[in-house]
């Protein structure tokens, strides 16, 4: 009786060995994640009150910070559905090139959105450039979203000499912006389009409306559109840092100008002209070689744009061609 108990028993373990086998094999030559310090999303019911700390990221990217620390991080704010944003960005602006020697890299920030969280972790495996935060991804979290890039420069990338913050709708010439940045401060630098004498928008039907409790002065101190602007490094960690002793605010380019003014930092023109645009500037050759930044681009003109530049970059410009 024993024997046909036990030919039995091998009989039953027999296709799970064998599945076991194939399933050891798959995983050997499955691509490896990137690092992932964080479940799938937020718990339920989970809120932040303050920036979140390195361990809430949900992925980090494979920045080589340490092995090859860049002259510039671009740290791009994007929607979870925007792929074909990223995927233009990637083809133009944003990819890894050194310009005169200097490395320059973008990484894009996201939130979590339980929807689009599959196909989001697809687009990491194949692209490890998202930091990826474990909060909802809205707009009313965008000052969060920012100070996770920041806290993860600061934390995790802090060899980098300069730091950009943009969005996924502009165009940034990475060239004329390295350039402009030669021989600028590496410490306590802050610049993009200055703005000043603003005043918070007291209409509820705003999207950017703003509350008395939110901020009950008359107006913002100076501040730095947040279309783009350009830091030092050591910043990125002095803004993270204070940030937990300054209110959070919706607005993320108005709350930097808080953070900056609590560091008793101010903001600085980058250039003796205006080279970062907070509307979209026509396009042509010569204009575009001379700015850092034109807003609302599309992808198809981003990349439409870009090969542009690239086709004429042994063509010279007239003189003052670069208008304003």
């Amino acid at each position: 009786m024993f024997p046909k108990r036990l030919n039995s028993l091998l009989r039953c373990l027999l296709p799970v060995s064998a599945l076991l086998l194939l399933f050891s094999r798959w995983i050997r030559h499955c691509p490896p994640l990137p690092r992932i310090l964080a479940g799938d999303g937020p718990r339920p019911g989970m809120e932040w009150v303050e920036p979140a700390p390195p361990g809430s990221l949900l992925a980090v990217p494979d920045s080589r910070c340490e092995a090859d620390p860049p002259f510039l991080v671009l740290l791009v704010t994007s929607r979870p559905e925007g792929a074909s944003e990223r995927a233009a960005i990637r083809a133009t602006w944003g990819a890894e090139r050194r310009v005169a020697g200097r490395r320059v890299c973008a990484f894009f920030l996201l939130g979590y959105a339980a929807g689009s969280q599959r196909r989001i972790r697809r687009e990491i495996r194949s692209h490890r450039d998202i930091i990826q935060g474990n909060f909802t991804d809205a707009y009313h979290n965008l000052t969060r979203k920012v100070l996770m890039g920041l806290g993860w420069v600061h934390r995790l990338c802090s060899g980098a000499r300069f730091v950009m913050k943009t969005d996924s709708d502009m165009f940034v010439n990475t060239f004329y912006l390295t350039h402009l940045l030669e021989g600028k401060a590496d410490t306590g630098f802050f610049s993009g389009q200055l703005m000043h004498d603003i005043r918070p928008i007291k209409d509820k039907s705003s999207k950017w409306y703003v509350s008395e409790e939110e901020f009950a002065l008359p107006e913002y101190p100076h501040y730095c559109s947040g279309t783009g602007y350009v830091l030092s490094a050591d910043l990125a960690g002095k803004i993270w840092d204070i940030s937990s002793s300054v209110p959070l605010l919706r607005l993320e380019d108005a709350y930097m100008g808080l953070c900056l003014s609590k560091l008793e930092v101010s903001p600085v023109t980058m250039s003796s002209r205006r080279v970062f645009f907070t509307r979209k500037v026509p396009f042509t050759v010569c204009r575009y070689r001379t700015l850092v930044t034109s807003h609302r681009v599309s992808p198809a003109e981003l990349r439409s744009y870009w090969r542009a530049l690239e086709e004429a970059r042994n063509s010279q410009c007239p003189l003052h061609a670069s208008g304003e």
